[in-house]
């Protein structure tokens, strides 16, 4: 594993470490892209997140960056005292998904990122007021009242573009110029899975852009937990992404419970890996049918669902539920296993693997 703080420290003298479970370097932003370079050449190619907060007296990002070969994680503090005008430099080109990273972050802390070519919201409305997750935003409803009417379809956008002498200076872009060939894909469509819209820009068959529009269905967990208690908002996590409903849990009870000092029990710990494992397998076989529907292969949904029930049968009778669970609590669970998990859980691992040869033969090399 390559020593982090001797990387960072060759571009960027004055980054501060701190000793966390993830090596974190607190770096100024004027070398911040620099040291997303050298990351990237040192192996770490992956940006997992970028994480915007509110300190109070500062605000900033903390970016958490893989490397997929060795699957070492470091993760960097980037901030700025400036809270009328807030601004970092982009590292989206070098990391691409910081494209969308950052844009999130702007939505939520209002920070512009210097050199981004796209600054407008990702998930709020373009006329939106304010952003949510500072702790100075007003709330007050008549600021952001219920519009009954869709926004305007806008093809410019804001970059704030910096020269040689580091003067930043605000520009329209372009989207779509009107020479282009623009569809919609979505909201409503059947291959999206979901709310999701996309603008694509097409030269015959050949898609040559993509906008992204992905906020019809932003609820604002976040803002909502802010004024609850953490046993009152694990139900959330279920609904964030119900195919992953129980890791949610565990992974937010974990936190917390880290946090606090609090021991969990030996048997509550496995029953939550086990209950996870099965939540998983059932979100891979849902994967693998609608995956395969998506290609024409109808059979094998039936396919995947049919051992995805199996495996939500034994979920609700512990939990009591099939979806949304609200199953961990912090300290444990909220109930021992059901009598039957033992005998049915055997039951379907003896069943899968045969299972997984069934799917191998319709689908490999017939699709």
């Amino acid at each position: 594993m390559v020593n982090i703080q001797e990387i960072i420290g060759k571009v960027c003298p004055e980054a501060v470490f701190e000793e966390n479970e993830v090596a974190l370097a607190v770096v100024p932003d004027a070398k911040w892209h620099t040291v997303a370079e050298t990351l990237k050449k040192a192996g770490y190619d992956w940006l997992a997140c970028v994480v915007g907060e509110d300190w109070g007296d500062a605000l900033g990002c903390t970016y958490y960056i893989k490397s997929t070969s060795d699957y070492s994680m470091v993760s960097v503090k980037v901030t700025t005292t400036d809270r009328e005008n807030p601004m970092l430099h982009s590292v989206y080109d070098v990391w691409e998904i910081a494209r969308l990273e950052e844009r999130e972050v702007y939505d939520f802390y209002g920070i512009k990122f210097i050199n981004h070519p796209d600054m407008r919201r990702l998930y709020l409305r373009n006329d939106w007021v304010g952003f949510p997750l500072r702790k100075d935003y007003d709330e007050n409803p008549e600021i952001n009242p219920i519009r009954l009417y869709h926004e305007k379809t806008d093809d410019t956008t804001v970059t704030y573009v910096e020269d040689a002498e580091g003067n930043v200076t605000e520009k329209t872009a372009t989207i779509f110029s009107p020479e282009e060939f623009v569809v919609n894909i979505g909201p409503q469509h059947p291959a999206t899975h979901g709310v999701l819209r996309f603008r694509t820009s097409l030269d015959g068959e050949e898609v040559k852009k993509i906008d992204l529009y992905c906020g019809y269905i932003h609820r604002g967990v976040e803002k909502l937990c802010e004024k609850l208690t953490y046993p009152q908002t694990i139900h959330f996590y279920d609904r964030m992404d119900y195919f992953s409903a129980l890791p949610n849990e565990h992974c937010v009870c974990a936190c917390i419970e880290k946090a606090l000092g609090i021991e969990v029990p030996r048997r509550a710990q496995v029953i939550r890996v086990m209950v996870d494992e099965l939540s998983r397998i059932a979100s891979h076989l849902l994967f693998f049918g609608t995956y395969c529907m998506d290609l024409g292969a109808t059979t094998a949904l039936f396919y995947g669902m049919r051992e995805r029930e199996t495996i939500l049968d034994i979920l609700e009778a512990t939990t009591g539920a099939r979806m949304s669970f609200n199953y961990n609590t912090i300290g444990g669970v909220r109930a021992d296993l059901y009598p039957t998990f033992q005998e049915k859980g055997k039951e379907f691992l003896a069943i899968m693997p045969e299972r997984l040869k069934e799917y191998h033969q319709l689908v490999t090399g017939n699709i």
